[in-house]
């Protein structure tokens, strides 16, 4: 099984659900474009896309 996205924060995840949306959440494969998010509280890029926790994100998400 290959990374997947969820469709909702965009957190990268193995799983079919995503973990930080209460595992409700469906993920997907088709996604693209990658955000590395280190230290969420000093991050613009972290800001700008609402992200509060450090992790992979994706950019798109279909």
């Amino acid at each position: 099984m290959g990374e997947n996205a969820c469709t909702r924060c965009k957190r990268i995840t193995d799983n079919e659900f995503c973990p930080v949306c209460d595992g409700k959440i469906p993920t997907s494969d088709n996604w693209s474009g990658l955000l590395i998010i280190l230290n969420p509280e000093s991050s613009i890029m972290a800001e700008e896309s609402g992200i509060t926790l450090k992790g992979e994100y994706a950019l798109r998400v279909k």
